[in-house]
C-alpha cells in the first residue's frame, strides 16, 4: 500500500491550488524558530511520530475524543511534542486564502523539511498531496515507535517494518543533534542500570557525571522532570557532529549510544561522522522516503479544516 500511493505525491503539488501554501508554512517555521529554535526539533520529531504511526496521515495532531484517547496523549507523546503551534498558524493562513485544499498531513512535512533547512542547512523538495485520515489511537504509538531504552536491533526492526534501511535508520538518529529529552528517558543509565552496575559502563564518566548534575536521582512523588540537551557540541546545529558524539561514548540515550556499540551499525556511525556532506544528502532522502510511508492519496482520507479535529 506505501509504495502504491507514494506514487501519487508529487513535488509542487499546490503550485495552481493554492501557491503560496509552501511560502506560508516556511515563514510559520522560521518565525518560530528563530524565536525558539528547539521548535525544529519538535517538528522534526512531530513528522516522525505521525509518519510511523498510521502513516503520514496527520493523525499525531488529532485530539482526543468522548472515549477515544488520541496518539498525542500518550506518554511518548505528551507532555514532550512540541510544535503544534506551529503547524495550527500556518493552517489558519492557508485556509484563509485556499479553504479546504492543503492538508495538515502535507503542512507537517513542509514544516519538517522547513526545520531541517533553518537548524541544519539541508535543503531538499518534498512530495506533497497527502490526504488527512480521521483515526487517531493512543495504544497505536508504542506499538509502532521504537522506545529509547531500544537496542539497534529492535530499532532497526521497527524501521525495517516500515519498509525503511538499517542505513536510513542510522542517519535520521541524527535528527538527535537537535533537542531534548527528558532525564526519564535515560536515568535509568546514571542511577539504576542494571544489577551489576548502578551506572551504564558504555556511558562516558565524565559525561555521565555532568548529567547527573543535571538529573538528580528521580525520587518518588516529587514529579519534576528536567530536559538536557541531546547534543551538548551544537545543540542547536543539525549536523554530523552527533556521531562524534557517540564514539566519545557520550550518546544520551540508549537508543543513540546503542547505535555504536553494535555491530550492525558502528560502521555506519563512524562514516556519517567523517563525512558530513554526505550524511546531510542522506537525511534529505530518508525525510522523503519517511514522507512517503502509507499515505493516504486521492480520494482518501480528508483535507482537515481544523487539524485538531476531524471534519
Amino acid at each position: 500500500m506505501a509504495f502504491a500511493s507514494a506514487a501519487s505525491l508529487k513535488v509542487g503539488f499546490y503550485k495552481t491550488s493554492c501557491p503560496s501554501a509552501e511560502t506560508i508554512v516556511r515563514k510559520a517555521v522560521n518565525k518560530a524558530v528563530s524565536r525558539n529554535p528547539g521548535i525544529a526539533a519538535g517538528l522534526i520529531r512531530m513528522y516522525f511520530h505521525d509518519c510511523f504511526v498510521r502513516g503520514c496521515d496527520a493523525s499525531v495532531l488529532l485530539k482526543s475524543t468522548p472515549g477515544n484517547l488520541a496518539e498525542m496523549e500518550h506518554h511518548i507523546n505528551n507532555p514532550s511534542l512540541r510544535g503544534f503551534e506551529v503547524i495550527d498558524e500556518a493552517k489558519a493562513q492557508i485556509e484563509a486564502l485556499c479553504p479546504g485544499t492543503v492538508s495538515c498531513a502535507d503542512i507537517l512535512a513542509f514544516a519538517a523539511r522547513d526545520s531541517t533547512y533553518k537548524v541544519g542547512g539541508i535543503y531538499y523538495a518534498i512530495p506533497a498531496g497527502r490526504r488527512d485520515g480521521r483515526v487517531s489511537i493512543s495504544d497505536e504509538v508504542a506499538q509502532n515507535l521504537p522506545a529509547p531504552f531500544f537496542n539497534a536491533e529492535l530499532i532497526a526492526q521497527s524501521f525495517a517494518r516500515k519498509g525503511m534501511s538499517v542505513d536510513e535508520m542510522v542517519t535520521l538518529s541524527g535528527a538527535h543533534s537537535v533537542g531534548v529529552s527528558h532525564c526519564s528517558s535515560f536515568s535509568n543509565r546514571l542511577y539504576s542500570f542494571n544489577a551489576t552496575h548502578a551506572q551504564d559502563p558504555s556511558l562516558d564518566p565524565n559525561y555521565a557525571a555532568f548529567l547527573k548534575t543535571k538529573c538528580p536521582p528521580p525520587t518518588a512523588g516529587d514529579g519534576r522532570d528536567p530536559t538536557v540537551a541531546l547534543d551538548i557540541v551544537t545543540p542547536n546545529r543539525l549536523d554530523n557532529k552527533y556521531y562524534s558524539e557517540l564514539r566519545r561514548r557520550r550518546g544520551l540515550l540508549t537508543s543513540d549510544q546503542t547505535l555504536m556499540n553494535s555491530y550492525l551499525t558502528s560502521r555506519m556511525v563512524l562514516s556519517n561522522e567523517r563525512n558530513g556532506a554526505s550524511w546531510g544528502k542522506k537525511f534529505a532522502k530518508a525525510m522523503v522516503h519517511m514522507g512517503s510511508l502509507d499515505v493516504l492519496t486521492g480520494a482518501q482520507g480528508e483535507i482537515r479544516r481544523i487539524c485538531s479535529v476531524a471534519n
